[in-house]
């Protein structure tokens, strides 16, 4: 007898008399267990790490260092810190170009092979003293930090046991007549006990395989006879392909724990067909699944089994806003703010040996990796991370992210008030500082100037008020001797206004000259700034 939760289906060739399990409709619409999985959009490839320095040993920081691919484009582009050092993730297997380039320094191209199977290379330079306009090109090897083998599993694209000629189900004609695993059709294998790997090693493919353009074919070698009320299972591939035994993990599939799975490598250089596949583990049944067209040289993960042995959870935290990009042009103040968020996955290994957990964590638009977590490959809706957990050990996993977040001001509406708030905020250095406040001093002078002109128009109005007042009062005079003084009067007062005003509307278009030259010279400081500075 046999515990555990393998993953089983059936589908209505014949009828059932055993316990439930779940009935998986045929190619019409099929359950959500089992599962497929998205093929990659992006392979996340080894990371690329190395050492830049000069022709003593010591390290130089601030090169600038391209990754090219065989056919010329951009695969990755890094610049080193203090200590020489760079890092490059999802550099693809096979040639690759750098050029590393820094200022003193003869621009260097270094020609390597990144070898299948790393998860990290090391590639280190050292550039010579010279003009950037020499070029030195160099051949290097680099060195694997880590590499994984996958194992050969012997799966094929079909069942290993057929009525035709070569091995089949019945009662067979052949020279034994013990009871085993396979019973011989036609003589060729005949009965006696024969194991599982027996039965692999004996099939051969009863079909030959091509590729027509985007399509694919089998056409049978030879005639198969089926008997009445019976059916066979043709071998149509036989293949090892690469596959390499991981857990997988999705919080929102649903389902409990994590799936044992497959990760296959189609290394057989056919097309295998889209369908049901059986995994024996050990000689022993392990589970069965569902698995889309995998075309030659793809990879695609399948799951057979539930993992009982690992134990799963998440938690998501967040932070705060965090400026990290000021940019001052054309008369805008343009500033990048960050909202970061962090969740970490925990996985427990109750079992006594070492497992392999692939954890597919959502792709969600306008966020960006942080952190030093790099998913190993990208499907269009998931990023999927490697994470190894020992025997009886816990493990975590953290994937940060960010979402930017844009936000501008118009420089001619700065205030003192929204100067304060970028200072409390530190989300401007102290050169973009200085240039606010001048232009802040500058926009007093202009409010000062304009509070001139506004207390002269006022003192104007006042004055023409006075006048018609003046005017009113005189009509009402009559030619007596005490209105003839009273009319002097009212003339000198009128002379005086009028010498006022005169000198007003000198004062007045003094003051507008020099609005219109201070607002001229504002505009030209506002449109002149530019900064381009990383918090």
């Amino acid at each position: 007898m046999v515990a555990g939760a393998p993953q089983s289906f059936v589908q209505n060739l014949s009828q059932p008399f055993y316990a439930h399990r779940e009935v998986v409709p045929f190619a019409a619409a099929l359950n959500l267990t089992p599962q497929t999985y998205e093929g990659a959009l992006y392979s996340g490839g080894p990371r690329l790490i190395g050492i830049v320095t000069d022709p003593s040993g010591s390290p130089i920081a601030n090169a600038t260092v391209k990754a090219y691919s065989r056919n010329g484009a951009v695969i990755g582009e890094a610049r080193t810190d203090g200590s020489g050092s760079y890092s490059i993730d999802g550099v693809p297997d096979g040639a690759v170009r750098l050029n590393i380039e820094s200022s003193g320094f003869q621009r260097t191209t270094v020609n390597s092979v990144i070898s299948p199977g790393a998860l990290t290379s090391r590639l280190d330079a050292t550039l010579q003293v010279g003009s950037t306009s020499q070029t030195v090109t160099v051949t290097s090897s680099a060195i694997n930090l880590d590499t994984r083998v996958a194992p050969s599993a012997g799966l094929g694209s079909g069942a290993m046991l057929g009525s035709s000629t070569q091995l089949g189900t019945g009662s067979g004609s052949g020279n034994g007549s013990g009871a085993g695993y396979v019973a011989g059709h036609g003589g060729n294998v005949g009965g006696g006990a024969y194991t599982i790997g027996d039965a692999r090693a004996r099939a051969q493919a009863a079909a030959l395989a091509q590729q027509l353009g985007d399509l694919f074919e089998y056409k049978v070698k030879q005639p198969i006879s089926i008997a009445k009320n019976r059916s066979a299972l043709v071998p149509i591939v036989q293949s090892d392909i690469e596959a390499e035994k991981i857990s997988i993990w999705n919080e929102q599939s649903g389902l409990p724990r994590p799936q044992r799975a497959l990760w296959l490598k189609n290394s057989s250089g056919l097309t295998l067909d889209g369908g049901t596949f059986s995994v024996i583990e050990d000689e022993a049944f392990a589970g069965e699944g569902l698995v889309d067209p995998i075309r030659p040289g793809e990879k695609r993960i399948i799951s057979y089994a539930m993992d009982l042995a690992l134990i799963t959870s998440s938690k998501i935290g967040s932070e705060q806003q965090r400026f990290t990009h000021v940019v001052v042009a054309k008369g805008n103040l343009m500033q990048t703010t960050e909202v970061r968020e962090k969740k970490t996955y925990t996985v427990r290994n109750e079992d006594t040996s070492a497992r392999t957990v692939i954890i597919e964590h959502p792709v969600r638009s306008g966020y960006e990796l942080r952190g030093d977590a790099r998913p190993v490959e990208t499907t269009p809706s998931w990023m999927r991370f490697r994470l190894p957990v020992a025997a009886k050990e816990t493990a975590l996993l953290t994937v940060e992210e960010a979402r930017p977040v844009h936000t501008s001001y118009a420089l001619t509406n700065l205030t003192s008030d929204l100067l304060v708030m970028f200072l409390e905020q530190k989300s401007i250095d102290k050169n973009i500082e200085a240039a606010l406040r001048g232009i802040l001093a500058q926009k007093t002078a202009i409010q000062a100037l304009d509070d001139q002109k506004d207390a002269c128009e006022s003192e104007t109005k006042e004055i023409f008020d006075d006048q018609q007042r003046l005017r009113e009062n005189i009509k009402a005079l009559k030619g007596s001797a005490e209105e003839r003084a009273l009319l002097q009067r009212y003339t000198h007062q009128l002379d005086d206004e009028e010498n006022r005003l005169e000198s007003l509307r000198k004062q007045i278009a003094q003051l507008e000259t020099k609005l219109t030259a201070t607002q001229s010279e504002l505009d030209r400081t506002i449109e002149s700034l530019t900064f381009d500075v990383p918090l």
